[in-house]
């Protein structure tokens, strides 16, 4: 496997992001972008000829360039997720294709872990044009409108949940999520079952109600023992990099 590092300098983050990319063929017709891609080095296993991987690191402001594009939290993070979202798409995609003229690319995906999965996520959700897979690892789906507390409601105040339930079924787009049992012990509705899978699950019903499919279009994995951690992503990396999509 081939790797090499990128740095591109972006206008919409003021900051020079560095992108480390990974392949086998001279000529790969899928593109696999990856948020936190510090994290890669030693988690992905031997790729599909026809795959290129970029891995895009995380820059001291991560809080605020991943999120949901447009809505804040209830905390204010999220700020720059709209910048970053035009960085992908107006800066690093055409950046790939000039380092590499060989690509015919044909599908894209975009997958993260914990927070990033949720960027991915809301950037796939909104470019099905672009992006038909997203992969969602130990992904930060309880990102909310509101603190707990009075007022709280998982039905209303879940952001990623609230833009898939008003937005469109997209004819072709895949989603794959992966949880793991001790991804935290966090238990908010005192349901026995922790929190991450809880709103992967809520968040999986969201697609199901707009006519995507299971094991067709959804494909989601549960790892028991998994943590929230690189160890558990490796194993699950292995398992997504197994889907059709990618061959």
């Amino acid at each position: 496997m081939q790797t090499r590092q990128h740095y591109i300098n972006s206008s919409y983050l003021q900051r020079e992001v560095v992108l480390d990319t990974y392949f086998r063929g001279e000529s790969p017709s899928v593109l696999l972008l990856v948020n936190d891609g510090q994290e890669l080095s030693g988690l992905l296993p031997e790729l599909p000829p026809a795959l290129l991987v970029a891995g895009i690191h995380a820059g001291v402001h991560r809080r605020s360039e991943y999120g949901t594009a447009g809505v804040l939290d209830h905390q204010g993070q999220g700020g720059q997720a709209e910048s970053y979202t035009r960085f992908i798409i107006r800066e690093l995609l055409p950046f790939l294709e000039q380092q590499y003229p060989g690509m015919q690319i044909k599908q894209r995906a975009f997958a993260g872990f914990s927070l990033g999965g949720l960027s991915a996520l809301d950037i796939a959700w909104h470019y099905p044009d672009l992006f038909q897979l997203a992969g969602v690892f130990s992904g930060a789906l309880w990102w909310r409108s509101k603190p707990l507390g009075d007022g709280y409601l998982d039905d209303k105040d879940r952001i990623m949940h609230q833009l898939i339930r008003k937005g469109s079924y997209h004819r072709g787009q895949q989603f794959f999520f992966e949880c793991g049992t001790a991804d935290e012990t966090a238990d908010r509705n005192h349901n026995g079952v922790i929190d991450s899978i809880d709103d992967t699950r809520d968040l999986i019903k969201e697609l199901l109600l707009k006519g995507y499919k299971p094991d067709k279009d959804i494909f989601y994995l549960e790892i028991p023992g998994g943590r929230h951690d690189v160890a558990t992503w490796k194993t699950a990396m292995n398992i997504f990099l197994q889907l059709p999509f990618f061959y």
